[in-house]
């Protein structure tokens, strides 16, 4: 359970450009504490890039983040899997551990309690037995388990999933969700860039429809309008890469 008190991240007219091209523009928003939040939109529509930007990878060019800061030591990020190096020769139970780095830092050894603390992920996700297995040996539907089990014993308040179910069975889907669901009981906060709008519906009551600009932010029902949903796809097909960016005073604050 999580006890410590949050500050809520807020957004305030963000703007993130890649070769002088937005990838975020002009985005106002503030993020529920304990909510569990899903970010959709249209492809290119710069979902990544904001849970980018909630992780401290990406700077934004100007605008203002209030409150990550603060929350930077209680934060965990899973990238889409293609950003994954999976051939890396290490072990499941040496990367279901690296959860544990803020707490025992690099250069000390993994005590017992904390392997077995690793091990007990695994078998919260079904993978019971494969401590030993090498990261190049699995499924994708096995590597994000085991990414999940990570996500467990790094036992962070902040959660940003980066499209967690993409290529996965709905057995393997299910039973991750399942393991959201209880994040936000425990009172954590869960972000989730998706694609699946019934999904979405389905599990997740706050929702962030983006199309670079912010469509519309609230309550899922209210914000998987048919209009919104049009606006959203309308702007993405509308927007032009090769147009001048408008001049934003610089003010970025992390």
């Amino acid at each position: 359970m999580v006890n410590s008190p949050m500050e809520s991240i807020e957004l305030k007219d963000v703007t993130v450009s890649f070769d002088r091209h937005p990838a975020l523009h002009h985005v106002t928003t503030q993020l529920p504490r304990g909510g569990l939040i899903a970010v959709t939109g249209p492809n290119g529509a710069g979902k990544s890039t904001l849970l980018k930007v909630l992780a401290g990878m990406v700077r934004p060019g100007s605008g203002r983040v209030i409150g990550l800061r603060q929350l930077r030591q209680r934060l965990v990020w899973l990238p889409q899997q293609a950003e994954l190096q999976s051939d890396f020769p290490i072990s499941v139970i040496e990367t279901v551990c690296l959860g544990h780095w803020r707490r025992v830092s690099w250069f000390r050894a993994m005590t017992a309690e904390l392997v077995a603390q690793g091990s007990a992920a695994l078998a919260r996700v079904g993978l019971a037995g494969f401590e030993s297995r090498s990261l190049a040996s699995l499924s994708a539907g096995q590597l994000q388990r085991v990414l999940f089990a990570r996500i467990i014993v790094a036992d962070a308040e902040v959660i940003l999933l980066d499209e967690p179910f993409a290529a996965l069975d709905h057995s393997s889907s299910d039973s991750l969700m399942t393991l959201v669901q209880e994040w936000h009981r425990e009172g954590r906060t869960v972000i989730a860039v998706l694609h699946d709008r019934e999904q979405i519906m389905d599990y997740f009551p706050y929702c962030l429809l983006l199309a670079r600009q912010l469509i519309a932010a609230g309550p899922t029902a209210k914000v998987l309008t048919v209009k919104n949903l049009k606006s959203a796809n309308q702007m993405m097909e509308a927007w032009d890469d090769s147009s001048p960016l408008c001049a934003l005073p610089l003010e970025v604050n992390l």
